[in-house]
C-alpha cells in the first residue's frame, strides 16, 4: 500500500467576502499523481496555496507532512521539499536558463560561485526532458512552452518530495504535452507525489492514479481514476452533462468588416483572408506556426513590413493598438494576466480603461467607473463582492470576464479571442462561448485562435490554419475535421 506523505483535515479559507474553502480533506501518496479538479473558483488554486505556504488557512484545519503536523510557510513549504509551480510563469526574463534554476540558491565553494556545475547540472535535467533548450539560453527569448519547462526542471533539479503543478500544459504544443506526462511518469517511479491541475481532462485520464473533484469550495469526491469516466467527471465538477459543452447556433454571415491582403511583419508572411458579420473565423496550428503573432500584427502591437488592411470598408494603417481601439477593434490576448489586465488595479479602472482610446472622458470619477463596471459584473455575472476588488483575486474565468467588460465597454465591432479560454474550466468555458454567441447575434465579428481542436472546430464557422508563419489552408465548415486540421497543421498539405 502506498505510503501517505501529506494530508489535510477540515482545512477552510475565508477572504472577505468569499468563503474559498470549506472543511476540506485531501490526501497525496509517495509515487502518485492526484489530479485536482473543479470549475475556477471551485478551491483548487486556494488550496495548494495553502499547501505551498502562501495562504494560512483559517483556524481549526490540520497539515501533516509525512506524519507530522506542520505550519506551512512559502520558505518552510520548500524546506520540506514542497515545489509548486503555478499555471502563469514565474521567471526571470532577462537571466539564463541556468541562472532561472538556480536563482537564490546558487552553488557556490570558498565563496565562489560555481557556474559550471550549474550549468551541469541544468542542462542534465533538460536533457532528461528530451527539450532541446539551451542552458544559456535568455528565458525570455522562449516559447511559453518552453518557459513552463524551465519552471519544471527547477523543481525537478533539487530533491522534491512533493511537486504541484497548476495547468502545467496550457501553452504546450502535442508534442510537449506528451512529453511532460511522460515525465511526470518517471519521476513518480522516484516515489514524488504529485498533485496535477488541468482543465484538460484528456490530460487527467492519461495521467491521474486519483482525482478529486471540488464544488464551491467544497469536497466533493476522490475517486482511483478506473471507476470514474469523463461524463462523470464533469456532472460531479460542473452539475450537467457533457453534451452541454461545444454546441453552438449558426447565423447567416453579413458584410466583409476586415480583409487583410499580403499582410507580412512579426513573424507571419503573405497573409490574405476576410471576416464577415456575425461569423466566428477561427485560427488553428501548432504553437509556433504564428496565429498569435499574426494577431499581434493585425491589432497594431508590432508594425506590418508590407500589406494592406481594410477595416469597415475603409484602408486602415494601423500602427499602434490605439489605432485599432479606434478603428473599433478590440483583442483579448492570450495572457490575459501580462496584458490584458493591471492585477493590482480594481475591476473598475481595468473595465474602463480601454474605453479612452474611444473618446470617452478621461478621468471618471470612482462612483462613475464603478457604476459602469457594476453593471457588466451583473451583465457577465461575474463572481467578485464588488468593482472595488482588486483583479488579481479573482479566479481566471472571472478575470477572463473582466477582459471582456473592458472592450464591450469600448463599443468595438471586431474582437479578437486568442485562446479565450485558456487555463479556465468547463463551465466558464461554456459561459464564454455563450458570450461569444450574444456578440454574433448583435453582428459583430470574431476572430478565434485556439490551441483546443475541438473548440476552435466546434467554434468557428471556417478555419484557417497555420503553419511556419504563412497559411497552411482554409477549412469551410463542412470540410472541418479533427483529422483534416491536423493534417494542414503537421503537414502543410492544401485539402
Amino acid at each position: 500500500m502506498a505510503k501517505e506523505i501529506l494530508r489535510l483535515e477540515k482545512i477552510s479559507k475565508t477572504f472577505p467576502g468569499v468563503q474559498a474553502l470549506k472543511q476540506v480533506d485531501f490526501t497525496l501518496n509517495e509515487g502518485e499523481v492526484h489530479c485536482i479538479c473543479g470549475e475556477n473558483g471551485a478551491g483548487k488554486s486556494t488550496l495548494i496555496k495553502v499547501i505551498s505556504g502562501a495562504h494560512q488557512p483559517d483556524a481549526g484545519g490540520k497539515i501533516f507532512f509525512e506524519g507530522a503536523e506542520v505550519d506551512l510557510d512559502p520558505f518552510k513549504a520548500i524546506r520540506l521539499g514542497i515545489q509548486t509551480i503555478y499555471q502563469e510563469h514565474t521567471i526571470f526574463a532577462p537571466l539564463s536558463v541556468t541562472e532561472n534554476i538556480f536563482v537564490g540558491m546558487e552553488i557556490s565553494s570558498g565563496g565562489v560561485m560555481q557556474f559550471g556545475e550549474m550549468r551541469r547540472r541544468t542542462q542534465e535535467v533538460l536533457d532528461y526532458l528530451n527539450s532541446g533548450i539551451d542552458p544559456d539560453e535568455i528565458v525570455g527569448r522562449l516559447s511559453s512552452g518552453e518557459q513552463k519547462i524551465v519552471e519544471f526542471a527547477k523543481a525537478l533539479i533539487f530533491d522534491r518530495k512533493v511537486i504541484i503543478l497548476d495547468e502545467p500544459t496550457a501553452s504546450f504544443s502535442a508534442s510537449e504535452i506528451d512529453n511532460l506526462l511522460e515525465t511526470v511518469r518517471k519521476i513518480k517511479q522516484r516515489g514524488i507525489g504529485i498533485i496535477y491541475i488541468s482543465h484538460h481532462l484528456d490530460e487527467v485520464f492519461r495521467i491521474a492514479d486519483r482525482i478529486t473533484v471540488f464544488r464551491d469550495g467544497e469536497f466533493v469526491i476522490t475517486s482511483d481514476v478506473s471507476d470514474i469516466d469523463e461524463p462523470q467527471l464533469i456532472r460531479y465538477m460542473v452539475g450537467r452533462d457533457a453534451s452541454a459543452f461545444y454546441s453552438r447556433e449558426y447565423l447567416q454571415a453579413g458584410e466583409v468588416v476586415l480583409r487583410a491582403e499580403g499582410l507580412s511583419g512579426n513573424g507571419v508572411s503573405d497573409i490574405s483572408f476576410e471576416l464577415r458579420r456575425g461569423e466566428v473565423l477561427g485560427f488553428a496550428g501548432m504553437v509556433g506556426s504564428g496565429r498569435s503573432e499574426l494577431m499581434t500584427l493585425l491589432f497594431g502591437g508590432v508594425p506590418k513590413v508590407r500589406g494592406k488592411l481594410w477595416v469597415l470598408g475603409e484602408e486602415a494603417d494601423i500602427k499602434r493598438p490605439s489605432d485599432a481601439i479606434r478603428h473599433r477593434m478590440c483583442y483579448i490576448t492570450e495572457d490575459r494576466q501580462s496584458s490584458g489586465l493591471f492585477l493590482i488595479h480594481a475591476i473598475a479602472r481595468n473595465t474602463i480603461i480601454a474605453g479612452l482610446d474611444r473618446g470617452q472622458k478621461p478621468f471618471f470619477t470612482p462612483k462613475h467607473e464603478e457604476r459602469i463596471a457594476d453593471g457588466y459584473i451583473e451583465k457577465l455575472g461575474t463572481k467578485a463582492p464588488n468593482s472595488t476588488v482588486a483583479v488579481g483575486s479573482l479566479s481566471g474565468g472571472n478575470q477572463q470576464k473582466v477582459v471582456l467588460a473592458k472592450w464591450f465597454n469600448t463599443e468595438g465591432e471586431i474582437y479578437i479571442f486568442d485562446e479565450p479560454t485558456r487555463g479556465i474550466d468547463v463551465g466558464a468555458k461554456q459561459e464564454i462561448y455563450q458570450l461569444m454567441m450574444g456578440l454574433l447575434r448583435e453582428g459583430k465579428a470574431i476572430i478565434m485562435v485556439s490551441s483546443d481542436t475541438p473548440e476552435v472546430i466546434s467554434m468557428s464557422d471556417r478555419i484557417i490554419v497555420m503553419k511556419e508563419g504563412r497559411i497552411a489552408g482554409e477549412l469551410p465548415r463542412e470540410r472541418v475535421t479533427e483529422e483534416n486540421v491536423l493534417e494542414l497543421s503537421i503537414g502543410g498539405k492544401k485539402i
